[in-house]
């Protein structure tokens, strides 16, 4: 029998995927958009982390999210200091949600008030992407962009408090296996790690529709 990580890693992957090859993600990275777009996408993550980390004090107790709420993942710091390189001191002033992204960080406060269980499905989609395809969206930012390697703009993807992300990644899967949850509680974890994506997904479709490539 499968491990839970094995399980919902595979049950995602049609939706992981459609989220990493996006239009606007693939313009993205392919450097046929402007800083703009990456500065807009930027701000949109701060939606997102803002959710996930309001909150995580109350989360930490919890029996069944406490063990996934680890400091040296949090990332608001690092997106308020790229947003203020990217958008200036008064960077604040101008942040706007899409419809899209406050659907997602909506859901994701749902589950953080009243679904720890569900929480955990979020913060697995976010956090171990961000440890893995977020590196390579960080070395096309560097390149196209011209931001000093894992510098402002970058910082982001860069989590300087895990020296050994395969290690921590592999002790965040023993977590996942280790979920004090039965059955049918598992199921409903999977399926919301589907709409994890299918959020990330809109987001997604929501930024190609205001930064569509010129003809």
């Amino acid at each position: 029998m499968d491990s839970f990580s094995t399980v919902i890693r595979t049950a995602s992957h049609e939706q992981h995927t459609e989220a990493e090859t996006s239009t606007f993600m693939s313009d993205l990275l392919g450097g046929r958009l402007g800083v703009a777009a990456y500065a807009r996408y930027t701000e949109q993550l701060w939606f997102v982390y803002e959710a996930l980390e309001t909150g995580t004090e109350r989360l930490a107790a919890d029996p069944v999210a406490g063990p996934f709420i680890r400091p040296e993942l949090f990332r608001l710091a690092a997106l308020e200091r790229d947003l203020a390189h990217l958008r200036g001191a008064d960077w604040r002033a101008g942040l706007r949600a899409l419809p899209e992204t406050e659907e997602y960080a909506a859901r994701v406060k749902e589950c953080a008030d009243g679904w720890p269980a569900g929480y955990i499905a979020h913060h697995y989609t976010r956090y171990l992407g961000d440890l893995s395809g977020g590196q390579i969206i960080r070395g096309r930012a560097e390149k196209t962009w011209g931001f000093a390697r894992k510098g402002d703009g970058v910082r982001f993807y860069v989590f300087e408090e895990i020296a050994n992300p395969a290690a921590f990644k592999r002790g965040y899967r023993e977590l996942l296996d280790a979920l004090p949850a039965d059955e049918l509680e598992k199921q409903r974890v999977v399926t919301e790690c589907k709409r994890a994506f299918a959020l990330n997904t809109a987001v997604f479709r929501a930024l190609g529709a205001e930064f569509p490539l010129s003809a």
